[in-house]
């Protein structure tokens, strides 16, 4: 009996560890990115999208895009990132999605957003407006944040690939695929939280 008395709490403190992805954000927080390219800082209102800027917040603190590749950029369009270097972070992100939120901003070039396959499936991939997407708006993309330092060098990040690199093959081979089959992906180094 003492032994189950013991066994019980330690397994609730290594279930309870690390699995839960639910923080709540500062109202306004800056994230600065360090990248192949150089630095851009971007600024994330909760009030825009409550669940993407908490979810930008873990992913941010825990260093989720440390090393992260730009692996689709069309010129005109977006440049998105936000699958990890390493399959089995991927494989532990893939599942935790966050409920919707209301499009509160518009698309608007520099905004950033969540990359969603539909209804609630928003995880970790997002992307900054190189244009006026107004469009995506009805699609139910809502902008958490916006680039407020260092734009050009967000419209200089390499697009020879386009989107050319698979995401299944990025989530189950992480950066050793990107790395092999397409070296010249800029990337960031650092993406870190900025007074």
């Amino acid at each position: 009996m003492k032994l189950i008395r013991l066994i019980l709490p330690v397994a609730f403190l290594i279930l309870s560890s690390g699995c839960d992805h639910n923080v709540t954000a500062p109202p306004v927080y800056k994230v600065r990115f360090e990248t192949s390219k150089g630095d851009f800082v971007v600024e994330v209102h909760r009030d825009w999208s409550p669940n993407g800027a908490d979810r930008f917040f873990d992913l941010v603190k825990q260093g989720f895009y440390n090393d992260s590749r730009f692996f689709r950029v069309v010129p005109g369009f977006v440049v998105q990132w936000g699958l990890n270097k390493d399959p089995k972070v991927n494989a532990d992100w893939r599942e935790k999605t966050i409920p919707d939120d209301p499009v509160v901003e518009s698309n608007r070039i520099g905004y950033i957003t969540f990359a969603k396959g539909g209804p609630n499936t928003r995880t970790t991939q997002v992307f900054i407006n190189l244009a006026d997407n107004a469009r995506l708006d009805g699609m139910g993309f809502p902008p958490f944040g916006k680039v407020i330092k260092g734009m050009g060098v967000v419209e200089t990040i390499n697009s020879e690939y386009g989107e050319s690199p698979q995401q299944p093959l990025i989530q189950s081979q992480g950066n050793e695929y990107l790395n092999s089959q397409f070296p010249k992906l800029d990337y960031i180094k650092t993406a870190q939280f900025e007074q």
